[in-house]
């Protein structure tokens, strides 16, 4: 499969592009997220019910419970990802769709499988280069991030905070590794999966797609992840500053109507997060692998 090699500019296009995504069809698009965002809330809501019931402050049991909801979360998120690139496929090209069409992946012959596969295949890469890379260079960081979880759980409420170990020598080299290789495999995977839910590849054939697209593109990827880190913390400021004067405004009045007021925007931020965020890894794919001309439109994604 070909792969293209994009100018450095590309970085800052897809992150424009993926700004600006949403103006054919913005219903589907952003009902899509929305869905995508309640879904993904779910293993967190489930955790935190499951630790409540049974892990009462032991460690272990937490540690357990999280494992169990992030294996459960990552056989369903794949499809969810398929599902959001077809429909942001579908408001680019001007087909009909509709916002549940999110959830046709999960549907037989819609390939499910390769979804899922490629997902898992992926995570394991993520953990062998991240847990190499804290092996090599952070071996100590483990042990200081299990003594922070560690004083979290024996935080009782009302309490002074604990006083927090300083983090171990080389964090900082850690830090900027993993962000190297998390703008690297982030672009595999974007790659990776547009070929799969797209474009017709196998898993396999799209991990070798997604390999060659994110090596040939590593100076786009670079710009895109500074401005996005740019973008992100821009956003962070603005939104800490609505959500402070909406607080004291609901504060004011009563400390629940500051919880009424602060949750849609948050959750409204949330979905939107989503959009740029999938909407950008689409647009990698399309640049990098996509053919130009349209293939014909699904029928499972028809209104």
């Amino acid at each position: 499969m070909h792969t293209r090699t994009l100018g450095p500019a590309a970085g800052w296009k897809w992150f424009m592009q993926a700004v600006n995504l949403g103006r054919n069809d913005p219903k589907a698009l952003f009902g899509a997220g929305a869905l995508l965002m309640l879904v993904a809330l779910v293993p967190s809501i489930v955790q935190l019910v499951l630790e409540r019931l049974f892990a009462r402050g032991n460690l272990n049991a937490s540690l357990a419970i999280a494992g169990v909801c992030a294996l459960a979360m990552m056989a369903v998120y794949p499809l969810l990802i398929g599902g959001f690139y077809r429909v942001i496929d579908a408001t680019e090209r001007n087909r009909p769709v509709r916002a549940t069409a999110l959830f046709d992946t999960f549907r037989r012959g819609q390939g499910g499988g390769r979804l899922i596969g490629y997902g898992l295949l992926m995570t394991a890469i993520y953990l062998l280069v991240f847990g190499g890379i804290i092996g090599v260079f952070g071996q100590e960081l483990a042990g200081w991030y299990m003594k922070i979880l560690a004083l979290a759980q024996q935080a009782t409420p009302g309490a002074p905070p604990p006083q927090l170990p300083p983090p171990p020598a080389g964090t900082g080299r850690v830090f900027g590794l993993s962000l190297l290789a998390f703008m690297f495999l982030g672009g595999a995977y974007a790659v990776g999966f547009g070929q799969v839910a797209l474009g017709g590849r196998g898993v396999g054939g799209a991990l070798a797609d997604g390999f060659a697209g994110a090596f040939r593109n590593v100076l786009p990827l670079l710009v895109l992840t500074v401005v996005g880190m740019a973008a992100m913390l821009l956003v962070a400021l603005l939104l800490g500053l609505v959500i402070v004067v909406l607080a004291a405004i609901g504060a004011a009045v009563h400390p629940a109507l500051a919880v009424l007021l602060i949750a849609p925007v948050y959750l409204a931020f949330l979905v939107v997060l989503y959009v740029v965020m999938f909407g950008i890894m689409y647009f990698v794919w399309r640049d990098v692998c996509a053919d130009d001309a349209a293939p014909p439109p699904p029928d499972h994604l028809a209104a």
